[in-house]
């Protein structure tokens, strides 16, 4: 239980079976770590030898070795000299190349059970002790080199493929550390966040860029960033931030609490995050996996996409109804909608019929599309920005375009059933005008909810082809299979034909209305072919 890399120190010791030595020892104080310093103390009393107090340090290696003067070997200690220090760094090179958090490890024997007695350790008034996180310079001074570990701590398998589903979606993935600039680099190139001949930039070579223009174009670059200090998370988030991007700033520790708030979506670790940076979130992510993240913005861009496909079905719809009745009043003589002896407007659809249209098609399917699942190009677009429009230039162009072909095939149907118009069957002079009328009406009400429903099955996306995941909404299957036998029942039961001015209608205007009503999914597809086409130029 407790810290994986103090964990991975306990399971050590055990292989070793040296942890029983620790059963000796009393702790009786610490100076925690911190960014800045990449290192932390803790002071012992032996109690097996009159009390005396030994400094235990870990740390970044190259950090804790500039604090050694002495090496133990073989179990005696002697001095460290340049030879040493370089093999040492030498082997955190090549460990942390291979992906190893490397902790280096010193002892201090104070040869003495009090802290006042050591040489510059600070002492107040009453011959007390100060605070002990204050006497770092006294205490961790003159260690002993003992060796250190080499921890392998492998990304989650799925991570890569989150990382690499990131890139596609346009998300950019940068990694903070404060490991090793090699490790650092190793771990983002198995990652696929950088190549494999990528590097890190390192906190001190951030310090060295001298302007904000400087440091904007290293940010807009590097990827990795290693040995960082506190400071340099929240430079590099306004960084991003001033060159347009959106920021999410992921974080565990009180360190990471300044960059998480200031970033435009703070992430805090649900398990390991701290009190600190959990209230400066403004999201907690409960398993500590990165892969969610790449998760909930596939189920965010998934809702997004139904609203627009709710919004774009409906508009489309109802626009199909306004241009239907519009040029169906306006075209009226020309379509043979309204004959010679009339007087006044004749409208080509009564009001119950569109009231019951908007009842079949404005409920049950469009109900079914925020349930749609998501399409096969949700994690392949870049991501939006602040300024678009949930209605945006492209999607009012298919809604005026799906709706003006709507009306077009609606009208055509009904003219096709009048005596005078474009498409007149002469013998349906025969049977009245207030006959043809009725029929006429039959089969332009029936084409405008056939029309609308073939526009569900387009509406699902704004570029990929209907037929791809065809039937993978069960509900929308469910909602179409609805509202045609409601349709029926309004056509073939005979008190609804007085109700909804309708008539039974043959096989041969069947076949008409669907041929007529499936040309605007025709139609979609062929725009969708186009958009497609240029996109892909």
């Amino acid at each position: 239980m407790g810290d994986p890399t103090e964990v991975s120190l306990i399971v050590a010791a055990r292989k070793v079976k040296a942890d029983h030595k620790a059963q000796r020892y009393t702790r009786v104080g610490e100076i925690p770590f911190t960014s800045e310093r990449k290192r932390m103390s803790i002071i012992a009393k032996d109690d097996t030898d009159s009390g005396k107090l030994t400094v235990f340090a870990k740390g970044a290696p190259d950090v804790l070795l500039s604090y050694c003067s002495r090496i133990r070997v073989g179990g005696q200690v002697r001095k460290l000299t340049e030879g040493d220090r370089q093999i040492i760094l030498a082997t955190v090179e090549r460990l942390s190349s291979e992906a190893y958090r490397t902790l280096g490890q010193a002892t201090r024997p104070l040869e003495t059970s009090s802290l006042a007695d050591v040489p510059g350790v600070t002492v107040n008034a009453a011959g007390q002790v100060a605070d002990i996180a204050d006497q770092a310079e006294a205490i961790e001074t003159d260690l002993i080199w003992n060796g250190m570990v080499g921890i392998i701590d492998p990304p989650r398998t799925e991570v890569r493929d989150s990382v690499a589903e990131a890139h596609r979606a346009g998300i950019r993935t940068v990694m903070i550390t404060g490991d090793h600039p090699l490790t650092a680099a190793r771990i983002a190139s198995d990652l696929g966040i950088i190549a494999k001949d990528g590097k890190a930039l390192t906190g001190d070579q951030l310090d060295q860029l001298a302007s904000e223009a400087e440091l904007d174009n290293a940010t807009a670059e590097v990827s990795v960033y290693a040995r960082v200090a506190p400071e340099h998370k929240l430079k590099i988030v306004e960084s991003l931030q001033r060159q347009g991007n959106i920021v999410a700033m992921t974080g565990d520790g009180v360190n990471d609490a300044p960059a998480v708030k200031s970033a435009d979506i703070g992430v805090a670790m649900g398990i390991t995050g701290t009190e600190v940076t959990k209230q400066s979130a403004k999201m907690i992510l409960a398993d500590d996996n990165f892969s969610t993240i790449v998760a909930a913005v596939r189920e965010g861009r998934v809702i997004f996409d139904n609203i627009r496909k709710f919004l774009r079905y409906l508009l489309s719809s109802n626009v199909g109804e306004v241009f239907t009745v519009f040029l169906g009043v306006v075209l009226a003589g020309f379509l043979g909608i309204r004959q010679p002896e009339t007087v006044g407007v004749t409208v080509p659809l009564l009001a119950t019929q569109l009231l019951w249209i908007n009842l079949l098609t404005d409920a049950a399917p469009a109900l079914a599309m925020g349930v749609d699942p998501q399409t096969e190009d949700v994690m392949g677009r870049k991501p939006r920005k602040i300024t678009d429009r949930v209605i945006d230039a492209s999607m009012w162009g298919d809604i005026i375009y799906i709706g003006i072909i709507m009306a077009i095939v609606t009208l055509i149907g009904m003219d096709m059933h009048l005596a005078g118009g474009l498409f007149t069957d002469r013998s349906v002079e025969a049977i009245g005008h207030e006959a043809q009328m009725t029929e006429a009406r039959t089969m332009g009400f029936t084409i405008l909810v056939f029309a609308q429903l073939f526009n569900a099955l387009a509406s699902r996306s704004h570029l990929q082809s209907a037929f791809v995941g065809l039937f993978s909404n069960k509900w929308l299957w469910g909602a179409i299979g609805l509202s045609v036998v409601l349709q029926l029942v309004v056509i073939y039961v005979p008190f609804l034909n007085s109700a909804f001015g309708t008539t039974p209608l043959g096989p041969l205007a069947w076949v008409e209305c669907i041929g007529l009503a499936a040309i605007v999914l025709i139609a979609s597809e062929l725009r969708k072919l186009v958009l497609r086409a240029m996109a892909k130029k």
